[in-house]
């Protein structure tokens, strides 16, 4: 049995939301226990679910304590959509709660939602540890989806009081009243063009996303690939997993090319056309400048190889098969 310490400290680590146990449970912060199953994911979660040990490690301390920190929800007429705590969540059913507390936040808009599900997901897990995808939906978020820069500090100020944080200079975040990717870039030590790139790959399709995360799709791909519409992100992505084409950075920028009007047999032909260009130049002869000069002075590039060609098949006719001299004991020419 784990010594209650480093199981406390686990469970810390785990939970979206850090907050002190006196904190959360203050009157003013209209925690209320709410049917685990009536709170359904945020609709548009860019973030990956644990798995594996550290879920696992989840659900061993909220079977032991509980769940110390409340979920924060958006109640919308009677249903409620996560925020933060899609975690705590799915590791509480696991470990067979019926009912989780969560502070029930109303009177959104969409956007101050979703920096709720932004911002305590990068409290959490830190902005290094996330997937490609995720810090595209970080980055995306902080350049583009709030309108309004005093309610999002007020949202800031409102997450750090609950971590615990000194709440002076809006959480830290002064950043972001600078809307420039080069601000947000200095932030995370990334130039504007990274920024920029990654911003692109949040009009990613899912498969190419998960692509991307996998380490199968490279940035500079994703980015090209961005460029097309979703239904033309998923003829390419069907390719690919048929293993019909590779998804490198050559290919994504000749398919850019085709967008609008991208078919799944314009793909295959233009990327076919290239390859058969490339076999039909053969290998190519070197021949001794003298030799070269002694008999095709005068000859078009384009017909040495249809005279060579003859010669090798007089030759060879000639000779036959079995009087094919070996190149190692004859001089070229």
């Amino acid at each position: 049995m784990k010594a209650n310490g480093t199981k406390r400290k686990i469970f810390n680590d785990a939970v979206d939301l850090l907050a002190g146990a006196e904190e959360v449970s203050a009157p003013e912060n209209g925690i209320r226990m709410l049917p685990i199953d009536s709170i359904r994911p945020f609709r548009k979660h860019p973030f990956r679910l644990y798995e594996g040990e550290r879920l696992e490690d989840m659900v061993e301390s909220i079977r032991e304590y509980g769940v110390l920190n409340p979920v924060i929800v958006w109640q919308e007429g009677d249903g409620y959509e996560m925020l933060a705590g899609h975690n705590r969540q799915m590791a509480g059913k696991l470990a067979g709660l019926a009912e989780i507390p969560a502070i029930v936040k109303t009177d959104l808009t969409e956007e101050e939602a979703y920096v709720y599900v932004i911002e305590t997901n990068v409290i959490q897990r830190g902005f290094a540890e996330l997937l490609p995808s995720e810090k595209a939906a970080v980055l995306a978020e902080r350049y583009e989806k709030v309108s309004s820069q005093g309610r999002r500090n007020d949202i800031l100020e409102e997450i750090a009081r609950l971590n615990g944080q000194d709440t002076a200079g809006t959480c830290g975040h002064d950043v972001h009243k600078l809307k420039s990717r080069d601000a947000i870039g200095e932030e995370y030590g990334m130039t504007g063009r990274n920024i920029a790139r990654y911003m692109r790959v949040q009009q990613l399709e899912e498969p190419l996303k998960e692509r991307l995360d996998e380490g199968t799709l490279p940035l500079v791909a994703a980015v090209d690939l961005s460029y097309l519409s979703g239904k033309e992100q998923k003829v390419v992505s069907g390719l690919a997993e048929k293993g019909k084409i590779k998804l490198d950075a050559k290919t994504a920028k000749c398919v850019r090319g085709m967008a609008g009007s991208l078919t799944e047999k314009k793909v295959l032909e233009t990327l076919d056309g290239g390859r058969g260009k490339k076999d039909s130049a053969g290998k190519p002869i070197k021949l001794p400048a003298d030799v070269y000069e002694r008999y095709f002075a005068g000859v078009k590039p384009a017909d040495v190889a249809g005279i060579v060609e003859e010669a090798l098949a007089a030759w060879f006719g000639k000779g036959g098969d079995a009087d094919v001299p070996d190149g190692r004991d004859r001089e070229a020419g």
